[in-house]
């Protein structure tokens, strides 16, 4: 008898700290979510967009150092100004969006997870993949956890929100992205910019 009411309370124990988790969709009905990457090479400095975001993240308010999810990015969606530009962006020679149609990030673990508040800051690390070359890197985030704030972003539908940003720098070298070229128009650094906002129904 003590032995079942030990199991059950594990059982218990167990419920209460997976209770708190929440999945978190970066699928933006609002088309607003945007990753920014900018290049400063000699000769140019190049800033774009991407919008097509997505992807799902598992979080918990009590305990935000266990995050873990998937961001996904279209990368048929990376955008500059310049309609030469983009093509070349978009083709074979940088990221041939054709054969390989997403930038991803994946979550791992978190590191020096700080909370004051509603807000959470950390250092995530995680598996990037560009142009089909899967890299291990750490990025440091900040996250703002809204309770009951997704009516006020979209109307009608309750639930919470997870405001995700993040600024940091890959090297195209790294992913096999025209290694070694051009780099006096685009520089081999490329920082990028996070602002996305996930949505937990209920």
């Amino acid at each position: 008898m003590k032995k079942h009411a030990f199991l059950m309370t594990c059982f218990g124990f167990c419920l209460a700290a997976t209770a708190g988790q929440q999945t978190f969709d970066f699928k933006d009905p609002k088309g607003v979510n945007n990753v920014i990457f900018k290049t400063d090479a000699p000769l140019e400095s190049i800033n774009g967009t991407a919008t097509g975001v997505s992807g799902n993240v598992a979080f918990d308010p009590a305990d935000p150092g266990s995050i873990k999810g998937k961001i996904v990015v279209d990368a048929a969606t990376l955008h500059v100004p310049n309609p030469m530009m983009k093509e070349h962006l978009q083709g074979a020679m940088w990221l041939d969006v054709a054969k390989f149609p997403t930038i991803t990030f994946e979550a791992i673990s978190a590191a020096k997870a700080k909370t004051a508040e509603n807000v959470t800051t950390a250092d995530l690390t995680g598996t990037m993949t560009i142009k089909g070359v899967a890299k291990k890197i750490t990025v440091p985030v900040k996250l703002t956890y809204l309770a009951d704030k997704l009516k006020d972003r979209v109307p009608n539908l309750k639930g919470d929100l997870l405001v995700l940003r993040g600024t940091f720098t890959v090297k195209r070298s790294d992913f096999g992205i025209n290694q070694g070229k051009g780099e006096d128009k685009v520089a081999d650094e490329i920082e990028l910019t996070l602002s996305l906002a996930g949505q937990s129904p209920r």
